[in-house]
Formats: structure tokens, sequence, C-alpha cells
């Protein structure tokens, strides 16, 4: 079965790489899979297995989703987006594929709505049209209009066949989010959550014992690792492991460096083996987006969470504040960073009762898979 997957991440690297272990769940079934990626390069990211292509890229400028960057900082001009649908295009009608997934559109990326459109054009103008597939998280942001509710699902109705949910019903329904109406609901096939497989501990024992300070692949979280910073000359005893990430890392190093002169503080770029890492941490900091929940679920890790909450974004906290019930787990709001509420909200959740690993229900590619199988084996 061959397999193409559209995606686009605009600010961190959460989209791509949840879309990249679908990708592989595919892959390890003998599929032919395709990724078509039209964010920023994140050679950190494992694309062992498939075929990656990569759209003239684009990032938001921080938050604003509406205002799109090319790869020179430039506002993204409309013979860019064109030259992106046309490469988009082109590869739907080279590639043949017979499972077309478009990740989080048409649930977000409006504002791309003309390239993914045209995707989905040219694969109902092939011979033998594929099966059409949202793949979307647990929680989205929710609409801001109930008229882009609506559009949605004359979007899902025209053109898609289902809807893959990546979540547990029980859980975190769409409809905590989402105004599921008795149409989409027909459409949602809920597949559990996707996370790769739980990682051995790092090899070499790396951050053992250690604070990791996280705030995902893109240039976001500078708030947080300057309070992480403050935190460590209040926790001297503690190492503390700063991974920063976006194109821009080199120099929010250089600048977090100078505040971090003197202090336990190990400051780095984003690593491939942070998840390694995590089953051996003292404590982990992060933002809460869904990968990160999935990471910090599977290894048991002492966390103290902080949501983005930047442009009125709710996601994250919605996530967060489900998480909360669980033990070993402290949120922190943004408006409450603090070099002291950090290190007193790390002091609990480190002394507090441990939470353990959990290990079902983190096999939503799989069954991912199985979903996609069945509706190709039956347009058969």
């Amino acid at each position: 079965m061959k397999v193409m997957i559209v995606v686009t991440h605009l600010l961190g690297t959460g989209h791509l790489s949840r879309a990249l272990t679908l990708a592989r769940a595919f892959a390890d079934q003998n599929h032919e899979v395709l990724v078509v990626s039209g964010g920023m390069p994140a050679p950190q990211l494992d694309t062992t297995g498939m075929s990656l292509l990569g759209l003239p890229p684009l990032r938001s400028d921080g938050t604003d989703f509406t205002r799109l960057l090319d790869q020179d900082d430039t506002v993204a001009d409309a013979a860019y987006f064109e030259a992106r649908a046309t490469g988009l295009v082109q590869a739907v009608r080279s590639f043949g594929p017979q499972v077309l997934i478009t990740e989080l559109y048409p649930f977000g990326r409006r504002s791309l709505a003309a390239e993914f459109q045209a995707a989905i054009k040219a694969a109902r103008g092939i011979s033998r049209p594929p099966v059409i597939l949202s793949s979307i998280r647990d929680i989205l942001a929710p609409p801001s209009k109930p008229a882009k509710a609506i559009r949605t699902d004359e979007v899902i109705a025209e053109f898609y066949d289902g809807v893959l949910v990546h979540a547990d019903p029980r859980i975190t329904p769409l409809d905590i989010s989402w105004p599921v109406s008795p149409q989409l609901a027909a459409r949602l096939h809920y597949t559990g959550f996707v996370a790769p497989s739980a990682p051995p501990s790092h090899p070499e024992g790396t951050g053992r014992d250690e604070i990791i300070v996280s705030a995902g692949g893109g240039s976001v979280g500078q708030p947080i690792f300057q309070a992480a910073i403050e935190a460590a000359r209040k926790m001297p005893n503690r190492r503390w492991r700063l991974l920063v990430g976006g194109q821009d890392a080199k120099a929010r190093i250089a600048e977090l460096s100078q505040l971090a002169e003197g202090s336990t503080v190990i400051l780095e770029p984003v690593r491939p083996d942070f998840r390694q890492m995590l089953p051996l941490v003292a404590a982990s900091v992060s933002m809460c987006g869904y990968n990160t929940a999935m990471d910090l679920l599977q290894c048991g890790a002492p966390a103290v969470l902080i949501p983005f909450d930047d442009g009125k974004e709710v996601e994250q906290g919605l996530r967060a504040r489900a998480l909360s019930q669980l033990d070993g787990v402290e949120v922190l709001n943004s408006s409450e960073l603090s070099g002291p509420s950090l290190a007193n909200a790390l002091e609990r959740v480190m002394s507090g009762v441990a939470r353990p690993q959990m290990s079902e229900g983190f096999d939503g590619a799989r069954r991912s898979v199985e979903i996609a199988t069945d509706l190709c084996e039956a347009r058969r």
C-alpha cells in the first residue's frame, strides 16, 4: 500500500514528529510511505524507513499563524505559496497514493487550505483515487467562530473518508475542544495515543539525576529557560540540562549562557537522544504538547508543566489540567512562572509520590494503519 502523509509544522516540531511516528508504523508493516513536509527542516527527527519530501518551507511569525514567513524570514508571497501547491500536486501525481493523510487539516492550517485542497483534488483525479483521511491530536484549538466548525464539517463530508483521532475517548474525547456534530461523529476513528515505543534508558547514562528543561524543537520557551537558570541557583546541588530548539538555537544558547555563568547549568541544542534521557532524570520541566505528554507518561519522570499559552493558545492548558490529576505532575501557568516558583514546584514533585511508567494505550499509530488498511480493502 502506498501511503502519503502531508504535514506542515509552523512553530514547534510536534506535528511533524507525530506524523513521522505514524509514517514509521506504516513502514514497519512494509507499506511504501512518502511524508511531504512543509515546515522548516528538523534534522534531529528520525525519518528511517520512509521517503521525505520538503516543500519550500514556512514558519509562523511567533504565534501569528496567519502571517507566514519563508526560509529567509520574509513574509511568504503568492508565488511562494503557488510553488508549494505545485510541488504538492506533482508529488501526489507522481507517487499515486492509495492512502492520503492530511495532518491537522481541515481542523487547522486554514491559511494553507488552498494547497491542501489542490492536493486532495489532484488525488481524486488519479485513475484509482486514494482513501483520504485527516489525522488530528487529542485536543484541538477550538474554532473561534461557529462558521469554522461548519466549514470543517463541509470539507470532511465532501472529500474525506474518515478522521483519525489520536486519543482515547474515555480520557480526551474530541468534543472537549471541538464541536462534534452528528455528521462529523460518524467519520471519527479513535486510534488511541500515537507515540513511539518507550525507549531504553540512555546507554551512557546521560541525564541521570539531572533536571532536564525542554521546550520542543521550535524557537519558543525562552522564559522557561530563564526561570530555570534562576531556579538552578536556588538548587545548586542539582545538575540542570537545558535543551534549546529552533533555527536560532545557537544565538539563544549564547544569550542564556551569560545568565547561567557560574551555575550548574548545561546548555545544548535539542538532542535526538532526549527520550532516552527521560527515564533517568530527577525531573523534567517542559511545556505540554502532545508528544511531550506521551513521553512523560511513558517514562514516569516527575514533571513540572508550563503550558504554552501565547496568542491565546488553550490546547496545552487543557492537556496539562488533565495530567495534573496524576502523581508527580505540577502545573505552572506562564503568569506564575519565576525562578522561586519553579524551584518550589520541582521540590514538590521530586519529594512526592512517584508516578509509575505507563505501557498501555500508546499504540495509536499501529491502530491507524489497521483502520487505513480496512478502509482501503473496503474500497476494492
